[in-house]
């Protein structure tokens, strides 16, 4: 995931409507809740809008009526929680830099509602260039989308409901060494109506697909890249997240290193192979994949015209 600034921390899209409700809320006491909310985000540097992402999540308030502020003569709003559980919430984000989407448990990636905890990364927009990304290089392999794909740690499973949304045809796999991420994941498949679609494996990389040497069609992930001395100086949202999907060793590569010599001996010629990185590697790993029989090596900018990517295609044995 991209890490470097903190936009790439700013929730995106609309929340999906609140669960059941607990409390029900006077307009006016909302209203006052959530000056006093903008006033702390503005105070801690934190973007105002988050307030109103968070209230659009937890009560059954729209942007619209936020901005305009129609709901301050409302006589009650249903919400999941009660003002003083708001308040520990905001605190939380404020004081301790719980990202939001931690806070809400969920975020908006592509088309999907994601469920998310401190037991997997929040997906950022960039990633879903990925998708973007397997869609341009099908032009040139049609073949391939009824092949079989691989998210190879798939934390929340977003990647994986990427592709399976892509690819009718096509058999998606997912793997994780967590437990946990995989939990979360068959649980946002099946939340976006992709269950059927993606078979989730717990191991790590490509331990649990041993069936599948030579047959893989393409292989998409996003991997710890963050060299282990600069996890310190991450931003304090991201520390809440978990440093096993971060640090990628001394140099922020040992993951990638792995993922392009075992890739070799589970894709098909042609196969493609995919990964997201950090400023500054894309140039090395395209050399590495140049060096160990892949071709047509590429390197892909995201939309703020950083070298995000890089793909590359599978040589003949």
């Amino acid at each position: 995931m991209s890490l470097e600034h903190r936009a790439d921390r700013e929730p995106k899209g609309t929340p999906s409507p609140p669960s059941p409700s607990s409390s029900s809320l006077p307009g006016q006491s909302l209203h006052t809740w959530r000056t006093w909310a903008i006033t702390q985000a503005e105070a801690a540097n934190l973007p105002v809008s988050e307030v109103d992402w968070l209230l659009q999540a937890v009560t059954t308030l729209d942007s619209l009526a936020l901005r305009l502020e129609t709901y301050r003569d409302r006589k009650q709003i249903l919400s999941r929680y009660s003002l003083a559980e708001l308040t520990a919430k905001w605190q939380q984000r404020t004081q301790a830099q719980v990202p939001v989407q931690y806070l809400v448990g969920e975020t908006q990636w592509r088309q999907f509602t994601l469920t998310v905890t401190p037991a997997v990364l929040i997906p950022r927009p960039e990633t879903e260039l990925m998708v973007d990304i397997v869609q341009a290089q099908l032009q040139q392999s049609p073949e391939l989308a009824s092949g079989v794909w691989v998210d190879l740690g798939t934390g929340c499973g977003a990647i994986a409901l990427g592709l399976a949304d892509l690819l009718p045809a096509a058999t998606v796999l997912a793997t994780d060494i967590s437990e946990a991420a995989i939990a979360i994941a068959r649980a946002n498949a099946q939340r976006n109506q992709l269950a059927h679609r993606i078979q989730f494996h717990q191991g790590s990389w490509f331990e649990p697909l041993s069936v599948f040497r030579g047959q893989l069609a393409g292989v998409v992930s996003n991997p710890p890249y963050i060299p282990r001395n600069l996890l310190p100086q991450l931003q304090p949202e991201v520390q809440h997240e978990p440093q096993l999907a971060l640090d990628g060793g001394a140099d922020g590569l040992d993951s990638i290193r792995q993922l392009i010599a075992q890739a070799r001996l589970y894709l098909r010629p042609q196969g493609l192979w995919l990964a997201e990185l950090m400023a500054g590697q894309a140039q090395p790993v395209a050399q590495l994949l140049s060096a160990s029989q892949y071709f047509d090596v590429q390197i892909h900018s995201d939309l703020a015209g950083v070298e995000r990517f890089v793909s590359a295609r599978c040589k003949n044995p």
